[in-house]
């Protein structure tokens, strides 16, 4: 039996050991980088809106006096936005996930549908907000109101929900749909009461987040033509209205250092909204997760 030579193999595995410590090191530089440049950016936000930011900030409507403007009108704006956005997208997303995945043949027809989803995942919002201008707002005469934005809007989240849900659904195991089957219940009750309770972890964490970006999306808004002051509330989906990313982008555009302040204010807002949006995802994972 032929010995090892221990120093040969030292001698062969050391460029390899550079570069192990190389790249390690390149990718904890590169993940320093990116977490000290968010904190500089949450310590500006913080350091600069913290003043502004109490209770009265959110109770004020807009002003131009700096001391008396708040967030109310765009903060119940963003709520009346979610309102349409949520029931839309995820019943549409959801429901073209379940055609997708349990009904639809695999052929030339469905991978091309397949395909078209995610790439229109990759699309810029902007090109979203063209095309609600052109069929919500012209064609549909419904103007810079809740529904035509909230529309929008859903049509920019579909991609992420479909994809999202038809992961989760995917994730299921078949025997579970074959023991269902076995049983004598039908297609559309193996889904119903078998296929969706185990996808809806991954239906709704991949939902919320798309809901997420939807909150905090301005270019599509900006297109539809939602106004940068408003001081009064929607009380319908048809009436026009304003949301947080509008309001910070109208106090960005003031040469005031007050209003400055004001849109960090409205940034810590508007922070808070998409972490509790993200807790809420992270906590229905972990609460409702099965492994099989």
């Amino acid at each position: 039996m032929k010995l090892i030579d221990h120093s040969k193999v030292l001698i062969h595995m050391k460029p390899r050991l550079s570069f192990n410590i190389f790249f390690r090191l390149l990718f904890l530089l590169a993940t320093l980088f990116g977490l000290i440049v968010l904190g500089i950016l949450l310590y500006r936000i913080i350091s600069q809106g913290l003043p502004y930011f109490d209770l009265q900030f959110l109770q004020n409507l807009p002003s131009r006096n700096p001391e008396q403007a708040g967030v109310y009108t765009a903060f119940i704006g963003s709520i009346w936005l979610m309102a349409v956005v949520a029931p839309v997208s995820l019943f549409l997303g959801v429901g073209t996930a379940i055609f997708l995945e349990e009904y639809a043949k695999k052929n030339a027809i469905t991978t091309f549908i397949q395909i078209n989803i995610s790439n229109l995942a990759g699309v810029p919002s902007i090109v979203f907000g063209l095309l609600g201008l052109t069929v919500f707002v012209r064609a549909l005469a419904l103007g810079s109101s809740v529904l035509a934005a909230g529309l929008t809007m859903s049509l920019l989240v579909l991609p992420v929900i479909i994809v999202a849900s038809q992961e989760a659904i995917r994730s299921v195991p078949k025997e579970l749909r074959h023991a269902s089957y076995g049983l004598g219940a039908t297609k559309w009750q193996t889904i119903l009461r078998v296929v969706l309770p185990a996808a809806i972890p991954g239906i709704l964490t991949g939902g919320i987040l798309a809901l997420s970006r939807a909150i905090g999306e301005t270019a599509p808004l900006v297109v539809l033509g939602l106004p940068l002051f408003l001081a009064f509330l929607p009380r319908s989906v048809f009436d026009t209205f304003t949301v947080l990313p509008m309001q910070i982008f109208n106090w960005t555009s003031r040469p005031q250092e007050e209003f400055q302040a004001l849109a960090a204010a409205g940034i810590m807002v508007l922070l808070i909204l998409l972490l509790l949006l993200n807790t809420i995802a992270v906590l229905i994972r972990n609460r409702y997760q099965r492994r099989y």
